[in-house]
């Protein structure tokens, strides 16, 4: 059961997202599922990794298609759980909370399928660029050749799920790897496909020191 702690938080969050129109229908969703959360992160210290480890044992609990839309719960109600305002702040600022459900989902897949596809996938000249200077990067850090080629190929793989994406931005590219992250049903895989999100991005964006977060980043926290 919830703690007082964890129910606070709660009721906080959907509150503000209730101040900024949120369906009730989003709000019964994301309630339930904080509800999960809460029971596993009571008694937690507030740290960022014992949030992670807990969410990551509830979301082998979520349906695959529910993944994004509780990650991104997740993500918008760390802050809270930590009674972190500025954090609040903050996160509103830069990103918004969403109270919408999810516009877009890139077509239904399985990793195999997806693996399989990179030995004939042609990528045109606005994805080779990114790859081609993720590469660079990589190599220029003295990453291996094996550990190379691993990392690029999970970068096609965010890439090919991107593909009929509405826009290129941010939520996008977090709903992709979202509804992506589930097909890695080995922890290690999921793990090291999280790294290669958060480093891939940077030269998905065009961010002019995206070669300074290569092999910068081991965390496996799916925030």
């Amino acid at each position: 059961m919830n703690k007082p702690r964890e129910k606070e938080a709660i009721k906080a969050y959907l509150k503000l997202l209730q101040t900024k129109g949120a369906a009730s229908g989003i709000l019964y969703k994301r309630s339930l599922f904080l509800d999960k959360l809460g029971v596993c992160i009571a008694d937690k210290t507030l740290d960022r990794t014992e949030y992670g480890q807990a969410l990551d044992v509830v979301m082998k609990t979520i349906p695959a298609d529910d993944w994004h839309e509780n990650l991104n719960t997740a993500r918008e109600f760390y802050p809270f759980w930590m009674k972190d305002i500025k954090a609040i702040a903050a996160f509103n600022l830069h990103y918004g909370f969403d109270i919408q459900s999810v516009q877009w989902k890139p077509l239904a897949a399985s990793l195999k399928s997806l693996t399989d596809s990179l030995e004939t996938e042609k990528f045109d000249t606005s994805e080779n660029w990114p790859l081609k200077a993720y590469t660079q990067a990589l190599r220029y850090e003295g990453a291996e050749r094996s550990v190379v080629d691993t990392r690029v190929k999970l970068a096609k793989i965010i890439l090919i799920r991107l593909r009929d994406a509405p826009v290129k931005n941010n939520k996008f590219y977090r709903t992709a790897v979202d509804l992506t992250l589930p097909l890695f049903t080995i922890k290690e895989n999921r793990h090291l496909f999280l790294v290669v999100v958060r480093e891939f991005y940077y030269f998905w964006n065009g961010s002019p020191d995206a070669a300074t977060k290569v092999l910068k980043d081991g965390s496996n926290n799916m925030l």
